[in-house]
């Protein structure tokens, strides 16, 4: 328990200190293919959230669902990709193979759907190739190219709210 306080400790420092490097670069392209990082720990209604965003107008085949556990269970059939705090080094690097593809794809949108702050979730959210990255407001600001003040339980009003954001910002 300890060894994992000062692992997260070690890895979340790592992060802040690369984070001052960051240069953003906001591109004009529509939205098309969206990843989802989820923390099921704190919400569990997933294929809700998923369902929103398709009533919202993209595509089913479009969106990439990855899901963090805080424990993995063997038994446990799972239809998404999940992953847990194992999988985190103390380099900060991530050993699972699924986890790895989703960070390198190149999505048009990566929603991070997570509002408290946990290393394996911000290494993955950091090193994501996505063009535009979406989070909570909770979550330090560096991360995300756009904040949404809500929390995790009202899924319908971040996803309200984020396509009200991208249209404004003409990315829909």
């Amino acid at each position: 328990m300890f060894l994992n306080y000062i692992k997260d400790f070690s890895v979340k420092k790592r992060l802040k200190n690369s984070l001052q490097n960051v240069k953003t670069v906001l591109t004009v392209n529509s939205i098309k293919t969206i990843g989802l990082l989820i923390d099921e720990s704190y919400f569990s209604e997933i294929n809700l959230f998923r369902n929103e965003l398709i009533l919202s107008g993209i595509l089913e085949s479009n969106i990439e669902v990855l899901v963090y556990r805080d424990r993995l269970k063997k038994n446990k059939s799972v239809s998404q990709a999940t992953f847990s705090a194992n999988d985190l080094n103390w380099n900060g690097t991530i050993s699972n193979r699924a986890v790895n593809e989703f960070v390198n794809k190149q999505f048009d949108l990566l929603i991070s759907y997570y509002d408290v702050e946990k290393a394996v979730l911000l290494v993955v959210t950091h090193n994501s190739k996505a063009h535009f990255k979406v989070g909570f407001a909770a979550i330090n600001k560096k991360f995300n190219d756009l904040m949404i003040n809500t929390n995790a339980e009202n899924y319908k009003v971040f996803t309200h709210e984020l396509f009200r954001y991208l249209k404004i910002l003409k990315k829909i």
